[in-house]
């Protein structure tokens, strides 16, 4: 029988359960057990697909075209555990389901409740993840013990101990151990109430994890053990890291979690201790990198950070690859919808990447944001709506459409070079009028594309409903935008480049949730690449300037203005 880990969290939200569970989950996983993850998120939307990015981050999309939290994207690049549609349940999807039921007869005209409907709903949702092979199952609770939306999930896996019996359970609960500046000391009361409120429910905790900003001292850990009834080698402190969230599974290690989970489920055939060499030889490579290189992202949700969250750490694996410390310069696109814009912004930029989205807000920057990286030679990478981006700007530009645009965003315009899949060419898998999952795509022999997968063909997460017009494929070839990557049966656009450019590609699909720390995304790492070379060569062109004396006002790189955010 699998054994079950619930991972719930306290006092304050945002303390970083998906990265605890990701990382617990690559400890054991290391060990050699086979473990599957999942996550109940409390909120009543049936998915996060219509969730706004700049309120929720990220939607995460699986290869079976499943729209999730972006704490799965944190499970797939920590672990080679396999998610799909029952990875990820909200409230709104299980009463959902609920309701169906009881409509269609189900329960036999018994009153429907949270207990023991609700909950049992909830409970099977857990048992769907036991598989014959799997190990263990790490179940996530989302929100914050306390929250009213949360307790049916609270409910429901404190009974499943019952169900399945204690010794096959375990309950991991993530906490806040906050630094008072003024007193100048740490405060476990918070804590304490957290574990007080979970007992409350009828759950004690077996394992505390304690999020600070100081050490725990020996006796503070005494302390919060017999306030929580928790044995003292179970009260981990998990100190901030400054560095990077890739050291959590490190330090989670050095403090014995996984010894301790392997202890008390009984697994001492899986006794001996994670092997970690890839893991550290790829945080010595993100800590000492040998070059550098600034990339502007350029984006409509650029007031969270969790709104590209893939983008970004699929940046900072490519930089990984290439040794190189990418510094990230967030870029509003509607920043450079006035005159000038992109090249007051833009300027000093070694890579343009611009990401998916939807809407017309933004997509004139984003616009100029492709013309300036095509006419200045910068590398560009388009994603999703970048690709389209950069579809109606060469169609504007040098095909001379001058009203070119996505029937998205203008649905009368006389040259829809972007445009919603006919009915000929929709495909089984959509989420309303979306293409969503993973689908084959051919590449061009030859192109950039071919060059970096070093196959001709792959399989790519989609979440998108317009495409690429196939009425204009002609003149967009004949100038020199490539089609390098179609659907196996050539009906559909997937990958272009543009042929007299040193690194220029665009991409319908989003290879950011394929990529992870130990092995960077092939179009990732060719694009930091590229960018990376951009900069040496300026670097060396003006070091030869000022040694010749040919171009006294040129300054080294360095000096010039350096990006907000650095990988």
């Amino acid at each position: 029988m699998a054994k079950h880990i619930f991972v719930t969290g306290g006092v304050v939200s945002s303390l970083g359960k998906g990265i605890t569970c990701a990382s617990m989950a690559m400890l054991l996983e290391r060990r050699g057990l086979k473990v599957r993850l999942q996550k109940f998120d409390p909120y009543l939307n049936v998915d996060p697909g219509t969730m706004n990015p700049a309120q929720h981050g990220e939607v995460y999309v699986l290869d079976d075209g499943t729209e999730t939290d972006l704490d799965l994207g944190h499970y797939e690049r920590f672990t080679n555990a396999e998610l799909d549609r029952h990875s990820n349940y909200t409230s709104g999807r299980i009463y959902q389901t609920i309701i169906n039921k009881e409509r269609h007869g189900d329960y036999l005209g018994q009153t429907i409740q949270v207990i023991p409907h609700v909950t049992d709903e909830i409970k099977r949702c857990i048992h769907m993840m036991a598989k014959p092979e799997t190990d263990i199952v790490i179940t996530e609770i989302g929100g914050t013990v306390g929250d009213i939306e949360g307790l049916p999930f609270l409910e429901a896996i404190r009974q499943f101990a019952l169900d399945v019996g204690k010794h096959n359970c375990l309950y991991v609960h993530l906490t806040l151990v906050p630094y008072l500046k003024a007193a100048q000391e740490l405060k476990t009361k918070p804590t304490q109430h957290s574990v007080g409120m979970l007992r409350q429910i009828g759950i004690q905790p077996d394992i505390l994890i304690c999020r600070t900003e100081r050490d725990l001292s020996d006796d503070m850990r005494k302390k919060i053990g017999l306030f929580c009834n928790i044995e003292n080698r179970a009260v981990i402190a998990e100190k901030d890291r400054d560095f990077s969230v890739y050291e959590v599974p490190v330090s989670l290690h050095e403090k014995k979690l996984d010894e301790l989970i392997i202890e008390k489920f009984g697994l001492t055939q899986f006794s001996q201790p994670p092997n970690l060499d890839d893991w550290m030889k790829m945080l010595a490579k993100l800590k000492n990198p040998t070059h550098e290189a600034n990339i502007a992202v350029v984006g409509k949700y650029m007031e969270t950070h969790d709104a590209y969250k893939s983008i970004y750490e699929s940046l900072m694996h490519a930089g990984i690859a290439n040794s190189t410390r990418v510094r990230i310069t967030k870029v509003d696109a509607e920043d450079l919808e006035d005159d000038h814009g992109a090249e007051n912004i833009l300027n000093g930029m070694d890579g343009i990447l611009v990401p998916g989205g939807f809407g017309d807000r933004g997509i004139e920057g984003k616009i100029q944001a492709v013309r300036y990286a095509r006419e200045n030679n910068i590398p560009f990478f388009g994603v999703c709506l970048g690709m389209q981006c950069a579809t109606i700007e060469f169609a504007r530009n040098v095909l001379g459409y001058k009203d070119a645009s996505s029937t998205e965003f203008t649905g009368d315009t006389r040259s829809p070079v972007i445009c919603m899949m006919s009915e000929q060419e929709k495909v089984e898998n959509l989420g309303g009028t979306m293409r969503l999952g993973q689908y084959p795509t051919e590449l061009l022999l030859g192109s950039k594309a071919y060059e970096a997968y070093g196959t001709n063909l792959i399989h790519e997460r989609h979440r998108h409903r317009y495409e690429f017009n196939n009425n204009f494929r002609a003149e967009f070839s004949e100038k020199g935008f490539i089609l390098s990557g179609l659907s196996p049966d050539g009906k559909l656009v997937e990958v272009v480049e543009l042929k007299n450019h040193p690194w220029f590609v665009a991409v319908q699909y989003h290879p950011e949730f394929k990529s992870k720390p130990t092995q960077a995304h092939p179009l990732f790492r060719e694009f930091v690449r590229a960018s990376r070379d951009r900069r040496r060569l300026q670097a060396s062109a003006v070091a030869e300037a000022l040694t010749n004396g040919t171009n006294k006002e040129a300054k080294p790189l360095s000096d010039q203005r350096t990006a907000s955010y650095s990988c």
